[in-house]
C-alpha cells in the first residue's frame, strides 16, 4: 500500500479532532477525502505528512513510518496545504528553482520549465507570485507539489480559485498523475469527485462514515425513487396503495414514488399499472447524487 493510515487519534485538550480513522490507498489510486468543514480532514493530512504529530494511531507512506522517517516520507509525499502558503515576494520560476534545490533535483531548470508548462502557468512565469490571481497562485502550489517526482500527491482543495477553463486543466493533470501515482485529494466539489476519482472516503466528526466507490454509495443508501409518467391522470391516492411506496410526489410530467424497500420498486409499479390498465409510458430509478449521499452520511 502507498498510504496506510491505522487507528488514528487527534486531541486538542480534551477534544478529539480525530478518533480511530483508519484506511488505505493502493499505488495508481485517487481518492476523494471528504466532509464538512471541522470534521477532520486538514488534520488528518497534515499528520499523514508530518506536519503536526499524532496523538495516537500510525500513519506508513510507502512502507516508512512517518514519525519515524520524516525526511524519507517527505521525499516521497507531495502536499499542497489548503491555504497554499507562498512566497509573494519571489518570483514564480524563482520560486520553484528555490524548492527544487532544497529536493537537489537534478537537471533544475529543465524540471521547473516542465512544471510551470505542465500547471499552466507559461505566461505568468515571470512575475512574481505575489501579483498572481489566486487560481495561478494555486498553480504554483501544484507546481511545488509535483516538483520532485513524488510517489504520494495529498492535495488539500487543489482547484480552489479556479475557473471552468483552469478546473478541466488541473483536472486532467491530477488524472494523468493518479496514473503511476497515489493521490488523495479533499475537495468540496463533488462533481470533481465523479471526474477523477476511483473512490471515496467521507469523515465526518473525527471518524471515517464511508469508503467506496461514488457509484457504490449512491446505491447503498437505503431509500429509492422511481420516477414514471403514465398515458393517462393518476392521483397521489392512487399511487400510494402500490405495494412498497412510501412517499409520492407530483412532477410536472410524471412521478417520484419512493421506498425504502431493498426490493426494485418499478416490478410493483409496472404490476399496479397492468392490474388498473394504465399504460406506462417512461420507468426509471433516479439515484441519488453523490452531494445528497454527503448530505446524508454527514449530517
Amino acid at each position: 500500500m502507498s498510504i496506510e493510515v491505522k487507528n488514528l487519534f487527534k486531541y486538542y485538550g480534551e477534544q478529539a479532532a480525530v478518533r480511530d480513522v483508519s484506511f488505505s490507498v493502493k499505488k495508481g489510486e485517487i481518492v476523494a477525502f471528504l466532509g464538512p468543514n471541522g470534521a477532520g480532514k486538514s488534520t488528518t493530512m497534515k499528520i499523514m505528512t508530518g506536519f503536526i504529530p499524532a496523538s495516537e494511531g500510525e500513519v506508513y507512506i510507502c512502507g516508512k513510518k512517518v514519525d519515524i522517517d520524516g525526511l524519507e516520507t517527505r521525499q516521497i509525499i507531495g502536499y499542497l496545504p489548503e491555504n497554499n502558503p507562498l512566497y509573494t515576494d519571489m518570483y514564480v520560476r524563482e520560486y520553484l528553482e528555490f524548492v527544487g534545490r532544497i529536493y537537489k533535483i537534478k537537471n533544475l531548470k529543465a524540471r521547473v520549465s516542465e512544471m510551470i508548462t505542465a500547471v499552466g502557468l507559461d505566461v505568468e512565469q515571470h512575475k512574481k507570485i505575489g501579483m498572481l490571481s489566486k487560481g495561478y497562485r494555486q498553480r504554483v502550489g501544484l507546481a511545488q507539489a509535483i516538483i520532485h517526482d513524488p510517489e504520494v500527491l495529498i492535495l488539500d482543495e487543489p482547484t480552489t480559485g479556479l475557473d471552468p477553463n483552469q478546473l478541466v486543466e488541473i483536472r486532467e493533470l491530477i488524472r494523468n498523475i493518479g496514473k503511476e501515482k497515489t493521490v488523495l485529494l479533499s475537495t468540496h466539489i463533488m462533481q470533481e469527485v465523479e471526474a477523477i476519482c476511483d473512490r471515496v472516503i467521507i469523515i465526518s466528526k473525527g471518524q471515517i462514515v464511508a469508503d467506496d466507490k461514488a457509484s457504490a454509495l449512491q446505491q447503498e443508501i437505503e431509500h429509492q425513487t422511481v420516477y414514471v409518467e403514465f398515458d393517462t391522470q393518476v392521483s397521489k391516492a392512487q399511487l400510494a396503495k402500490i405495494p412498497g411506496v412510501q412517499q409520492v410526489e407530483a412532477l410536472e410530467a410524471g412521478w417520484l414514488l419512493g421506498t425504502s424497500a431493498t426490493e426494485d420498486l418499478r416490478k410493483e409499479v409496472a404490476k399496479y399499472a397492468q392490474q388498473q390498465g394504465w399504460l406506462v409510458l417512461a420507468m426509471r430509478i433516479e439515484q441519488k447524487t453523490l452531494e445528497e449521499v454527503f448530505k446524508e452520511l454527514t449530517k
